[in-house]
């Protein structure tokens, strides 16, 4: 997801809690008949939200929050399919699957009482796509016609195909049919925005409570940064009488353990579980496994000397020994992976990616590693391998045990050395974006179900292409793809560039993720997602 998928966070990924309203001292906020009067559901993120401005936000952290306190035009449904949201209906496309016109509800506003019109969508979206944005995933909306020469600075925003035909009415126009243009457009990236809302904060837009606005069925009411956040129900949402929780706080933390005790001693009626944790419950009815679309993998910088020869990477990724990381470190439902796109994955022609792809990453072979990195380190014109590396990601549980384990693997494997480094999520992005690591443990989230999700950002000019892989076949081939009309030839294509992905291996997989949650039977209606926004609150209760 990529991150959001998104572009995002595996080992720092959202944890879900929700609290019982029962202190230590056995005090109760529960009424007599059972339902709970205050409707307060408290939750913890495992991570500060990198941005709440919906151009700018890249991570699943900022995309929960996001998806809670906004909404686009369309929304996630129960079976993860698109229904209306601020869109009265769905969509009417013509123009051979190019040309979308979608009409809004009556009366919608923003939460300053402020009216919501289409004109909100078409400047959100041509603000992502100004380069002066800078907005990582700008690329989505470029997908529609102009979008790309405006994003690059080969065009103006006049020429960007999305209009307001008036307060209710939006239409645009993409340069190619896609098959999940409806459902992307409950991606936080599509949602609208107020233009003077924005224009009066600048730079400070979105960076604190007081400056953000909503239009979903939260809004955000505090933010003490590295701290808390505090939702609370909007009552200018145009559905709020279907909102049932009047707050949801929500405390950022890290320790899977000190949560699963809270959980256990009835602090917390729910939350997501680790390794640790794993066997205690899964024999309980409260064990609920969420398969994600959702990949882990090492990315290794091509800038780096020693990393630039295919053999040196492909001897690392054969040294890691993945299922028994996916045992020993995860536990918790995440599987063994067989290429770059997770299972469950669809491939735009109603069938699953990986059963047209078949099994393609080469197996834990650490005789082969061994050969394979003595052949790249002489090709390469190394005696050794660096002893300088650093093998970076994020400073939570899982994934410190993650770097951790793969750290051994190298030395027991291929007698190599690295350093490892945890450091916090956020700070983790900044060095993925700005390429300043070598080695990187990262986390990659379907912003939306299909493998172009995970494949298009290996692009030698995407923004996401963090390891600075660049090969012209692999460009051609996603070019191809985009472009495709045709189902089956499209499919074929990213089959084709998962292959030159696996064979350089720029990125090293080593799970396909799923969650663990422990719920409570008092918390009904949380939907969990396995791919853009992780879940959805608009009809949660505390009963």
């Amino acid at each position: 997801m990529t991150i959001a998928k998104k572009f995002v966070v595996g080992m720092s990924t959202t944890v879900l809690l929700a609290g019982l309203l029962t202190g230590c001292g056995g005090n109760s906020a529960t009424s007599s008949s059972g339902g709970n009067s205050k409707q307060l559901l408290r939750m913890t993120l495992l991570a500060e939200p990198q941005a709440m401005d919906t151009s700018i936000a890249n991570a699943a952290v900022s995309f929960d929050i996001l998806n809670q306190i906004n909404e686009g035009l369309y929304r996630l449904g129960k079976n993860g399919e698109p229904i209306p949201a601020l869109a009265a209906a769905m969509p009417v496309i013509t123009n051979g699957g190019r040309t979308y016109t979608i009409k809004l509800r009556d009366n919608l506003k923003w939460s300053d009482g402020s009216a919501l019109t289409a004109k909100d969508f078409a400047y959100a979206w041509k603000r992502t796509l100004d380069p002066k944005t800078k907005a990582d995933y700008a690329f989505m909306v470029a997908w529609i016609e102009g979008g790309d020469a405006y994003m690059n600075s080969k065009g103006s925003a006049d020429q960007v195909q999305v209009k307001a035909i008036d307060d209710k009415t939006l239409t645009f126009t993409l340069v190619n049919p896609i098959p999940f243009m409806t459902s992307q457009l409950s991606f936080p990236v599509f949602f609208p925005e107020n233009q003077a809302f924005v224009e009066k904060y600048g730079d400070k837009y979105a960076a604190d409570a007081d400056k953000t606005l909503s239009d979903g069925p939260f809004t955000l009411s505090k933010w003490d940064h590295e701290q808390s956040l505090t939702l609370v129900k909007n009552e200018k949402y145009w559905d709020k009488d279907n909102v049932k929780l009047n707050e949801v706080d929500v405390q950022i933390a890290a320790d899977n353990n000190t949560l699963a005790n809270l959980y256990q001693s009835n602090a917390i009626d729910e939350a997501q579980i680790s390794r640790d944790q794993v066997d205690q419950w899964k024999a309980k009815p409260d064990y609920l496994v969420e398969p994600q679309l959702y990949i882990t993998y090492v990315e290794m910088n091509e800038n780096v000397p020693a990393l630039k020869n295919d053999k040196i990477r492909q001897a690392l990724a054969l040294a890691i020994d993945r299922s028994s990381l996916v045992d020993i470190v995860f536990h918790d439902g995440s599987q063994s992976p067989t290429g770059f796109v997770p299972s469950g994955t669809k491939d735009g022609n109603n069938k699953e990616f990986r059963a047209d792809a078949g099994d393609v990453l080469p197996k834990y072979d650490p005789a082969q590693a061994k050969t394979l990195l003595a052949e790249g380190l002489k090709e390469a014109g190394l005696t050794s391998f660096p002893t300088t590396l650093k093998f970076t990601g994020d400073d939570t549980e899982d994934g410190k045990k993650a770097l951790e384990f793969i750290q051994g693997q190298w030395k027991q494997n291929l007698g190599i050395d690295v350093t490892v480094e945890s450091i916090p999520h956020k700070l983790r992005i900044e060095h993925g974006q700005k390429h300043e690591f070598d080695l990187l443990l990262f986390n990659w989230g379907a912003d939306y179900n299909d493998p172009m999700t995970f494949l298009d950002c290996h692009e030698s000019t995407s923004s996401f292409n963090e390891s600075q892989f660049k090969d012209p076949e692999y460009d051609q081939l996603i070019e191809k793809a985009k472009a495709e009309p045709d189902g089956a030839k499209r499919a074929q294509y990213l089959v084709d560039a998962e292959k030159i992905l696996v064979k350089e291996m720029p990125v090293a997989p080593v799970n396909f993720r799923a969650y663990s949650y422990l719920v409570k039977p008092n918390v009904k209606n949380i939907l969990f997602f396995p791919y853009g926004s992780e879940w959805d609150l608009k009809n949660a209760s505390v009963e």
